[in-house]
């Protein structure tokens, strides 16, 4: 994401799991707000630490104050194992949170990714859930806590609205539409950016 960007190994269930690190300037590790973990789309389309969404949640977080975790999921850059439909991946990154966690700590991620912070945030208590593009056609998202920020674009044809909409009416979750953005929030990350650093609480 950027020169200081730092490569960190944690130890995994099923092997090292990759991680890419961002610290706010002048940090000496502990000096920051929290820590971010942030997880990728699906590995079997493409998804890695590297997606420009996923990119874009780090930096702002990063210009929160927070250090920025992206972890690549099982079989994906350097990280070992093989894809597991969502468990082992659920697994690795309670792995990472259980090795980089504070006292504060958000957790935020992207399709696949949001599903599965969303379901880790069953059982730990963050700071703040971010939720961009929801991956719930594929893996579908517990209830979520109230404050949570969820994203979605309104053209997504991957994830169409109208599903994520039946999914947060029940539990009376607002949804931040971006009008004109697709899954991938091409041209709109700016407005992504934005909306993560104006919803900060």
């Amino acid at each position: 994401m950027r020169a200081s960007t730092r490569r960190e190994f944690v130890a995994g269930p099923a092997g090292r799991i990759e991680c890419a690190v961002d610290s706010p300037e002048g940090d000496a590790r502990g000096v920051a707000r929290g820590v971010a973990l942030i997880a990728h789309p699906h590995p079997l389309f493409g998804g890695s630490l590297d997606n420009k969404v996923v990119q874009t949640l780090a930096r702002a977080l990063l210009e929160l104050g927070y250090e920025t975790w992206r972890p690549n999921f099982r079989g994906v850059g350097q990280t070992e194992g093989v894809h597991d439909e969502g468990r082992g991946e659920l697994e690795d990154l309670a792995a990472v949170l259980n090795h980089i966690r504070r006292e504060k700590f958000i957790l935020a991620g992207f399709s696949f990714g949001a599903s599965l912070v969303a379901k880790l945030a069953e059982k730990e208590k963050p700071e703040w859930l971010v939720l961009v593009g929801v991956g719930i056609t594929r893996i579908m998202a517990p209830a979520v806590p109230a404050g949570t920020l969820v994203i979605h674009g309104e053209n997504d044809d991957t994830v169409p609205l109208a599903a994520v909409l039946d999914w947060a009416r029940p539990q009376e979750l607002p949804v931040v539409v971006v009008p004109g953005a697709d899954h991938f929030f091409h041209r709109k990350l700016h407005i992504l950016r934005a909306l993560v650093q104006g919803n900060w609480r």
